[in-house]
């Protein structure tokens, strides 16, 4: 919220400019064009023109009709393929620069390395898109850690806050939902798991939203991997 998005919107013009004649971009621009067409009936909804001719005050008209769209969905919160698509090859652009980089916190890797080499599989659930996933892992603070996941899943496999999209989890890595811990930091979500009878930690990070006395006394927390414990061979 703090990096990825503001990056967007402070750079979305000079991304469009730089690769405008590129095929992706094209592809990018004419999905964005389709769902403006779509919302026009929307209030605020910002139309993109096609491009009538050659001419740089024409293109600039357009780039410029893009960036006002981009803009109207992100402060709608729209969460559009089309816009979903642009946001995902603007990040890859931004992590292969060394621009932008993942944070992870300290205590990840070797709280992960330790589980996996005590057998353990470790999966990601993210909103965010499995490429948006990759790309966070791939460019991260502590370099290339995707080899730690064994798997990434995101909301084709169903909403966050749905019990639904755990057992689908579960079918889909053949393991029972009682065998899985989920980490979350979002309560929601953490109901919606222990439904679908998953166990579930909350985690407490900085700049994650607050509990409330009785979230913070229903569920079990942690604020460090390290507070983890692996359970003992039988």
């Amino acid at each position: 919220q703090e990096t990825l998005f503001p990056y967007i919107k402070d750079n979305v013009k000079e991304y469009l400019r730089a690769h405008w004649e590129e095929e992706e971009c094209q592809r990018d621009v004419g999905l964005l064009r389709k769902q403006a067409q779509e919302d026009s009936s929307l209030d605020g909804a910002v139309p993109i023109p096609l491009e009538s001719g050659s001419g740089e005050e024409e293109l600039e008209r357009v780039i410029q009709a893009v960036v006002d769209n981009v803009h109207w969905q992100m402060s709608m919160d729209r969460k559009t393929t089309a816009l979903k698509q642009l946001q995902g090859h603007m990040w890859r652009a931004a992590y292969a620069t060394g621009l932008v980089k993942g944070e992870v916190f300290k205590d990840v890797v070797p709280a992960i390395r330790k589980w996996r080499e005590a057998g353990m599989k470790v999966y990601i659930y993210s909103s965010g898109s499995i490429e948006a996933q990759k790309l966070l892992f791939g460019y991260s603070t502590e370099g290339d850690i995707l080899e730690l996941f064994d798997g990434h899943f995101d909301t084709k496999i169903g909403p966050k806050v749905e019990s639904e999209s755990y057992r689908r989890i579960a079918a889909s890595i053949g393991c029972s939902t009682n065998n899985i811990l989920f980490l979350t930091d979002v309560p929601r979500e953490a109901n919606a798991a222990e439904e679908a009878d998953t166990h579930v930690a909350v985690v407490i990070r900085p700049g994650n939203a607050g509990l409330t006395d009785d979230e913070k006394s229903y569920y079990s927390l942690i604020s460090s991997f390290t507070e983890l414990f692996l359970p003992s061979s039988t």
